[in-house]
């Protein structure tokens, strides 16, 4: 039985196996991630007749999350690619931002649609648009994967509504529209840096290699119209936003004009219509009734295909989600604490490093930012640094470092289309290159908080 720093080393080789399992061996990901699941699970202090059944609750509980969501968008992405809708967008994007500002559009897009929808959903509804992009600009998918999931995660670890900075905000007791605007403001150059720079730069070492072939002849099939009507730009754009709209609904009404009375008809109504899963099924409906006309296949040929492409995904993202509950359960997160806690180094650093380590354990950014928020946030005027700056410094620790024990990482490899490989480069490591950077200018604004109001 593993405890203390011999449960920590066990981590990491299992980390390791898991890798050499995936890319050495070629396993699939969803057997991998189970055979490992169970080996951590049984050489730590989790009794081993209960194994099994924290994996099979962190499987359904993850899907409980985005399960529904996955299926929903697939569905919702496929209506929008054989309408044309995604060609519309894509070339609408191209006309008004030009070839060569592409990225930074989409930089602005992820950032924005990330503070009211979750970064899964928004990923997921998104993915065919960058397919798309990358079809038409001839830059590299990977690029274009890098600014899309990179500045979600950025705006989902740093810009209050989301449920990790909101806490964080909260633990530390800072007024609440002082830490949007900073977070704002820290979240801007962590995408320029980690999402569009470093995507270019990876762009340049993960070519496309025929894994648009698909998309290709999809897109060809799409512009010839000779057999169904043409999609109006604002039509695709309408149909794209709607599932955005109603989530934003459902924030703006409950968070914003009718906080706290969150009971009444009204927020009651949006509550339910702005649900993830709900805003996705009252899209894929409008869209089966709204869109057959401009699709050159039927609806049944869409649904058939999205169900094909949907089973393994939700498989892989659950095994992700099992993973990471065995590593929750083995108390890892509670010995990481214990252990830095000793650690003599500045508090914005430490602030980083402590929501940086649970994340990479752990799995999860909300997790990482709401343990680490809990634990400094009563020790912030103790540690002589502003709460705004320290509660900061905490969200971009829960940026980067995404692994296989993360449900996102799967949800980025698969829809990406990328190898295990090639999503720890582009997403792994570019979310650190963003938390990083913004860690960095957290740095330059404790270096000016005599200027700055709230500070």
């Amino acid at each position: 039985m593993l405890t203390g720093n011999g449960l920590i080393i066990g981590f990491v080789i299992a980390l390791i196996l898991l890798f050499i399992l995936i890319i050495k061996f070629k396993w699939d990901a969803f057997i991998a991630l189970l055979v490992i699941a169970i080996g951590i699970g049984l050489v730590s202090a989790i009794p081993a007749r209960e194994v099994p059944a924290v994996i099979a609750e962190g499987f359904g509980s993850t899907l409980t999350g985005v399960g529904i969501l996955i299926g929903l968008g697939i569905i919702f992405g496929q209506f929008l690619a054989a309408s044309g809708a995604i060609e519309k967008i894509a070339n609408s994007m191209l006309r008004a931002f030009g070839v060569k500002n592409s990225p930074y559009a989409l930089a602005a897009t992820s950032t924005t649609v990330a503070i009211p929808v979750f970064f899964d959903a928004a990923f997921i509804i998104l993915n065919k648009l960058i397919q798309s992009l990358s079809l038409k600009t001839k830059i590299s998918l990977s690029t274009f994967i890098a600014i899309l999931a990179i500045g979600l995660i950025v705006s989902h670890s740093l810009i209050i509504p989301t449920p990790g900075p909101l806490v964080v905000a909260d633990q530390m007791g800072t007024d609440i529209g002082v830490f949007f605007l900073y977070g704002l403001l820290v979240a801007i150059p962590a995408t320029l840096v980690g999402g569009v720079l470093y995507g270019k730069f990876m762009g340049k070492r993960i070519p496309n290699n025929g894994r648009l072939d698909d998309v290709e002849l999809n897109a060809n099939e799409q512009i010839d119209t000779s057999h169904r009507q043409e999609i109006p730009t604002w039509l695709a754009y309408a149909m794209l936003a709607l599932p955005i709209v109603l989530i934003l609904s459902n924030t703006l009404m409950n968070n914003v004009i009718f906080l706290g009375n969150e009971e009444a008809a009204l927020p009651t109504f949006f509550g339910v219509i702005g649900d993830k899963n709900v805003a996705l099924l009252i899209s894929v409906i409008t869209a089966m009734f709204i869109l057959p006309k401009y699709m050159k296949e039927s609806s049944n040929t869409v649904f058939k295909d999205a169900f094909e492409a949907s089973g393994m995904v939700i498989l892989i993202t659950g095994a992700g989600g099992a993973f990471g509950r065995v590593v929750q359960e083995t108390g890892l997160g509670d010995l990481l604490i214990s252990l830095m806690q000793g650690f003599n180094m500045p508090a914005l650093l430490l602030g980083f490093v402590f929501a940086q380590v649970l994340r990479a354990s752990l799995g999860s950014a909300t997790v990482a930012l709401v343990t680490t928020s809990s634990i400094l946030g009563p020790m912030a005027v103790e540690l002589g640094v502003s709460p705004v700056l320290l509660g900061l410094a905490i969200c971009a620790g829960g940026i980067g470092l995404s692994l296989p024990n993360d449900s996102g990482f799967w949800v980025v490899s698969k829809f990406g289309r990328l190898s295990v490989s090639e999503t720890l480069r582009v997403w792994s490591l570019g979310g650190f290159v963003a938390g990083l950077t913004a860690l960095v200018f957290v740095h330059l604004l404790s270096a000016i908080s005599g200027f700055l109001p709230g500070i």
